[in-house]
């Protein structure tokens, strides 16, 4: 099939370019809509989980939290000077008459105690936005510099429209960053300019592509703007993997003395069922992030996929086309100083296989001591939400965030909302309160009927508390940053006191802690089901490969040590603040769903290295090569191709490194250091380390399964085509 598939476009060049130009044009003009149909803020949180139904149930019943804040803060003297309040007030009827603001409440007109930091050299307005796209034009309204108060603009809302627009930034700076570097390296990868630029038309296809199933998917549902970032590297990065295995077997084959059409028909033969199991196992890993609920990582799913199966259609159908029409052509403009051709075998591979395989406890021993202390720093993991901290000091959102949490004791982000499901009278929701005042965390609750500390009433609630349907609010303040063990354990106790026992009363708790915690559970819950299913899947994908029980299992093992090794330095570099100087970073407690996504992109992607590697090693030994002859030829053949391709995913991902934002920075240095520890530590050493262990046994299978794989198993090698 695969050689008719390469034959077919090799002969119908021409049209099959044709058609794939106005598939491009088409793409192209239906992606570029996906930017204004991305959703920059948001997707972290299980939409029906307690914390999510508690938020929908303050927004809808009691008017819906403040989403923007302006920080006020004197030139001179406090808040309470005669000449700063005058210009507070002023302020204030300002944002009061601005229609893209409303239930604006002010330190300046209330005198609200939580409004005022502590030593008075900071005031509040808070408010809500009433359109989209408002953070800007507030800011270049209000937030000055200049006269006796500075203005500052921060919240919820800013947050999530400075990290959409520092990504959108960083995006751009990244690729200016990685691409030239890249651009060099393909033409030196290649050997020649025109080979060079293969992958480039794979990858603009599969980005373009991609754009547009998110544009489409946008219109429906929600997608994360982060997609964008996995859609360009993966694309990239996909594209030059299956151009370097296809082109450099398009070589080998005009080597051999075939014409054109005949190289590119063998090439989709052979290394075409490699490229297609190789992008089988990369979209099952990345295809898992379908099931949490998190439309984070859903997006992830849609992106990723999409990637992976434009980029494995245009490299099955499109490169082959490409190669037919240029025939010898593709090492036009070659590096003058090559004497040879890129792609044949490489003797540094051989000699470093064959080395591995006469000393194994040698060489693979300390590789393997290297990557388990490595994985080590990860048992101390923390996990947590973005919030405002993602972003440099620099950030104005940052700057507000910080002063908020030094200033003033208030601040919501340590406040659990808690809202009961059915009416409730006034004598049951004060007990209530007070029975929460006095749970161990908690510094006060305010509720309608009053506020309490420590188990007494000491001032009076805020009415808009008590709904007209009878439910009511309770703001408890707790004690404690809500990315500590501490503020979540909080959530469990005061989600374990009933309102009211009797009458069988129940309260959604809500609150940056509260989302914290069931963003865990929602991942927590199904991450053993979705690890087993990449884990099943991958095992059934490589076993129809290989024929070999063994060698699924070994890639498995070897891919979980490398990947625990990236995390543990995750740990270290994010958590801990190694490099945080260096990186320009605040360290934080892990985002859950990043490492989520960390962890099914790069083992997808370590998968897709398997495949190369395997792929060949299995060639050789189908051709009655022995164990040592077999894996020194596959790694001479192919090992180069690997590190190469890992290479220039490498430069592409570690870009990211230069972001504002942490997770940004962490999925990119990250995924980066994980592709370069696989395709170096983990196929250059473990992969003949284990077969070398494996011995004869490397290619076993029960007989009832090795029918099985005589019937439906997927071979590398195919006969001569007719």
């Amino acid at each position: 099939m695969f050689g008719r598939i390469g034959r077919f476009a090799a002969t119908h060049a021409r049209s099959v370019l044709l058609v794939t130009l106005l598939v491009v044009v088409g793409a192209g003009a239906l992606g570029f809509t996906a930017f204004g149909k991305l959703k920059s803020d948001g997707g972290f949180v299980d939409p029906a989980a307690e914390s999510s139904r508690a938020q929908e149930l303050v927004d809808r019943r009691f008017g819906g939290d403040s989403d923007i804040v302006f920080l006020l803060s004197p030139a001179t003297g406090t808040v309470d000077d005669a000449a700063n309040q005058r210009a507070g007030a002023e302020l204030t009827d300002r944002l009061t008459s601005d229609r893209g603001l409303a239930d604006v409440v002010s330190y300046f007109t209330t005198r609200a105690p939580q409004l005022r930091a502590e030593d008075g050299r900071h005031a509040l307005v808070v408010a809500k936005l009433t359109g989209t796209d408002e953070v800007e034009r507030l800011r270049e309204a209000y937030a000055t510099g200049s006269g006796p108060l500075q203005v500052r603009v921060g919240g919820p809302g800013a947050v999530g429209t400075d990290i959409g627009d520092q990504v959108g930034g960083d995006l751009a700076l990244a690729e200016s960053i990685a691409v030239p570097i890249i651009l060099v390296l393909l033409v030196i990868v290649f050997g020649s300019v025109i080979a060079a630029l293969l992958p480039l038309a794979i990858g603009a296809l599969a980005v373009l592509g991609t754009f547009a199933l998110l544009a489409v998917l946008g219109s429906v549902t929600d997608v994360s703007v982060f997609a964008i970032n996995l859609t360009t590297a993966l694309g990239l990065g996909l594209a030059i993997d299956y151009a370097l295995l296809m082109v450099s077997r398009f070589r080998e084959e005009l080597d051999k003395g075939q014409d054109p059409v005949e190289a590119a028909a063998r090439t989709v033969a052979t290394a075409g069922r490699t490229i297609m199991f190789s992008a089988l196992t990369v979209a099952v890993a990345l295809g898992v992030l379908m099931m949490f609920p998190l439309y984070f990582l859903r997006s992830f799913a849609y992106a990723g996929v999409g990637v992976v199966l434009i980029a494995m259609v245009s490299a099955l159908v499109v490169l082959p086309a490409l190669l037919g029409l240029l025939g010898g052509r593709v090492n036009s403009l070659r590096l003058p100083w090559l004497k040879r051709t890129p792609g044949s075998a490489s003797a540094v591979w051989a000699r470093i296989a064959s080395v591995v395989l006469r000393r194994p406890v040698l060489t693979g021993l300390p590789v393997v001591l290297v990557l388990v202390a490595a994985a080590v720093p990860l048992l101390g993991v923390r996990f947590g939400t973005p919030d405002d901290r993602v972003l440099t000091t620099a950030a104005q959102t940052r700057a507000v965030g910080d002063v908020l949490r030094a200033d003033f004791p208030g601040d919501d982000a340590r406040m659990l909302d808690v809202v009961t499901t059915s009416p409730v009278g006034s004598n049951i929701v004060g007990d209530y309160a007070l029975a929460l005042s006095e749970v161990n965390g908690v510094r006060s609750v305010t509720a309608s009927v009053g506020t309490f500390v420590d188990g007494r009433a000491v001032g009076g609630g805020n009415p808009a508390y008590a709904s007209e349907t009878g439910l009511q609010r309770l703001a408890v303040q707790s004690a404690y940053d809500p990315h500590s063990t501490q503020g979540q354990d909080l959530v469990a106790a005061v989600r374990a006191l009933p309102v009211d026992g009797v009458n069988g009363v129940d309260a959604l708790v809500g609150g940056n802690a509260a989302q914290l915690v069931d963003s865990k559970d929602a991942i927590g819950s199904r991450l053993p089901l979705a690890a087993g299913l990449i884990a099943v899947s991958t095992f059934v994908l490589l076993f129809l490969f290989s024929g070999s029980v063994w060698q699924p299992i070994r890639s498995l093992l070897f891919n979980v040590l490398g990947l625990s090794a990236t995390l543990g330095v995750l740990v270290l570099v994010f958590q801990h603040g190694w490099l945080s100087s260096w990186l320009g970073f605040t360290p934080l407690p892990l985002d859950t769903a990043m490492l989520v996504l960390l962890f099914c992109i790069v083992f997808g992607l370590s998968m897709d290295y398997e495949v190369f590697v395997l792929s060949r090693i299995k060639e050789a030994h189908s051709q009655g090569a022995g164990l040592e002859e077999a894996v020194t030829h596959g790694l001479s053949r192919i090992g180069r191709i690997v590190t190469a391709a890992a290479t220039l995913l490498a430069v592409s991902l570690l870009a990211f490194g230069t972001s504002g934002v942490s997770f940004i920075q962490m999925f990119g240095i990250g995924s980066g250091l994980a592709i370069l520890v696989d395709a170096t530590l983990i196929r250059g050493v473990l992969v003949p380390v284990g077969m070398r262990v494996l011995g004869r046994a490397a290619w076993w299978a029960p007989p009832v399964l090795r029918r099985v794989h005589d019937r439906v198993g997927l071979r590398e090698e195919e006969p001569a085509a007719v």
